[in-house]
């Protein structure tokens, strides 16, 4: 338990260092570690813990380079991780940063690395020109990449890995997706204006804000106008279009935009399921709010005793797990989570999940396949093993989208059933 005041940057510093040890020894964002910080600390601690963990391997780099040996704290070593990104992205005040980095250190390891502590943010000032020489003329460091994943990247995108790269580095873009049962885009973006929100159009319901704010912030929200959601995942949507009455499945539809987005465009009788209940009571949540109606059910789509009656869909999502590997600006955790062996075990779980849910499309349906990856082994091969596989499927259009600065990382491959 902290004694530091909740405002002060001592108190961000202690605890995004803290996340990030969680993260590193093998703890993921989405298990709720932001949630367990003071309301009044969280939009500070998030920004250093999502900065300083997409700059990791920046920080590790330039931390190796000041520490005469390892640090066998981890706090503490992610403590001058922090306090690095603090420093290089803000650098006004720098030695209020290292006044606070060492109060901050007094929470730790007994206090008896405070002066550690200052020792290396102090040098880090003082050769930080000379550091950053050596930084740029290491590739993995700059990069902040893990080794595998780079080869990975420039084994698969020769001429673009470069783009993938810098995309993955930067905060993520905030997007909108207008509900346009409810008001049509042109007229939220007048609200948007009358509010000071500057946006602009993208994809067919979507507008990019020009900086991201508060939900709180954004006109008629609660009252279901709009959803954040990035213009790349919206286009699954917009792609598997199911005719207004079609019986449709999602099958792994947690958090619930995509399948917001279907009833969004046509009145469906659609059937959402997602293997844990706290995922389909958000998406039950988001249904609510956003006046949209289909019936929820906790059940593991590859178990189709749990949860089919038998009567063919006329469309099916498959939004499969991933890597996440073309949303790490957003999932900064996963590119130090993931390891190069998860690649294989995430394509095994995507080719049962595709398995399972070819029997329950009637002939003639549409089935689209989607991920948030941009490794091969996960998209298109895995479609190339399953058309191998069944006579029946047909390719209607395939679609890699990489990281850019509009939008994230998706593959989408929609597959008709032949009769």
């Amino acid at each position: 338990m902290s004694r530091l005041p909740l405002t002060s940057l001592a108190h961000a510093l202690l605890q995004a260092a803290r996340i990030d040890a969680a993260v590193l020894a093998g703890q993921s964002l989405a298990d709720g570690l932001l949630a367990r910080v003071d309301a009044v600390a969280r939009p500070a601690v998030q920004d250093l813990v999502y900065g300083s963990l997409r700059a990791y391997g920046r920080g590790d780099f330039l931390l190796g380079q000041l520490l005469q040996r390892p640090l066998d704290q981890p706090e503490v070593r992610c403590l001058l991780l922090v306090a690095f990104y603090r420093l290089e992205t803000r650098p006004t005040a720098p030695h209020t940063v290292v006044d606070q980095a060492v109060v901050a250190a007094g929470e730790l390891a007994g206090g008896r690395l405070k002066g550690l502590v200052n020792a290396v943010l102090r040098n880090f000032l003082r050769q930080q020109a000379d550091l950053l020489l050596a930084l740029a003329a290491n590739p993995l460091a700059s990069s902040q990449h893990p080794a595998w994943w780079l080869g990975r990247l420039q084994a698969a995108y020769p001429a673009q890995w470069p783009q993938i790269v810098t995309a993955g580095n930067q905060p993520p873009p905030m997007a909108l997706r207008v509900n346009v049962r409810q008001i049509s885009r042109e007229a939220y973006v007048q609200h948007l204006t009358a509010a000071g929100i500057a946006a602009r159009p993208i994809g067919t319901v979507g507008l990019a804000l020009a900086q991201p704010v508060g939900v709180d912030c954004l006109p008629g929200f609660f009252d279901g106008w709009v959803s954040v959601q990035d213009p790349g995942a919206q286009r699954a949507a917009e792609l598997l279009a199911p005719a207004a009455g079609s019986r449709v499945l999602d099958a792994c539809a947690a958090p619930g935009g995509k399948t917001a987005h279907l009833l969004e465009q046509a009145d469906l009788d659609l059937l959402a399921l997602d293997l844990k209940p706290a995922r389909c009571r958000r998406v039950s949540d988001g249904l609510a709010r956003l006046k949209l109606t289909a019936t929820v059910l906790a059940a593991d789509c590859t178990q189709r005793a749990c949860w089919w009656d038998g009567v063919p869909f006329d469309a099916v999502l498959a939004d499969v797990p991933c890597t996440a590997s073309g949303v790490v600006r957003r999932n900064p955790d996963a590119k130090w989570l993931r390891r190069e062996d998860d690649i294989a075990s995430f394509a095994r779980t995507q080719a049962a999940i595709l398995e399972s849910l070819w029997p329950v499309l009637r002939p003639g349906g549409r089935l689209l396949y989607a991920t948030c990856s941009v490794f091969p082994e996960e998209n298109g091969a895995q479609i190339d093993a399953f058309m191998a596989r069944h006579g029946d499927a047909g390719l209607l259009q395939a679609q890699q989208l990489l990281p850019a600065a509009d939008h994230d990382g998706f593959y989408y491959c929609l597959l008709d059933k032949h009769a």
